[in-house]
């Protein structure tokens, strides 16, 4: 009975030693992994980008679009100049030189504004410098 039981057990152990060995022969380790494909073609084929070709109807329309956008914001630009030249005529000669003053007073701050956003840039760059 004894000697039966030593035998089973020993079956047993065989048997799981095998079962272990066929798992490990089959785990999957990401680190010595290689793509068979790039072995034997060197790069792998599936790398290609198709280019889609859209329809006619679609270019010419975009481009109609781009072509209007592009007319109105000439017409608003144009607009908005037609607009300001007869602000300043409508106005008293001295009315309209202190119009003319005050624009000119106020491009000359926006480009020093402008001057001094570049220059603070420019020093903050230089001082977050990485060496």
């Amino acid at each position: 009975m004894n000697n039966l039981s030593v035998r089973k057990f020993f079956i047993l152990l065989i048997v799981f030693s095998f079962a272990l060995t066929v798992c490990e022969a089959q785990s999957f380790k990401k680190n010595n992994s290689r793509n068979p494909e790039r072995r034997l073609f060197g790069k792998s084929l599936n790398k290609r980008t198709v280019k889609i070709k859209e329809p006619r109807v679609v270019i010419k329309a975009k481009k109609k679009q781009k072509a209007d956008e592009k007319k109105l914001k000439r017409e608003y630009e144009k607009f908005i100049r037609q607009s300001k030249k007869r602000a300043l005529e409508i106005q008293s000669p001295e009315v309209r030189a202190r119009m003319i003053q005050n624009l000119k007073d106020s491009d000359l701050r926006a480009k020093e504004r402008r001057k001094n956003s570049r220059a603070s840039t420019k020093k903050a760059a230089r001082k977050y410098r990485k060496f």
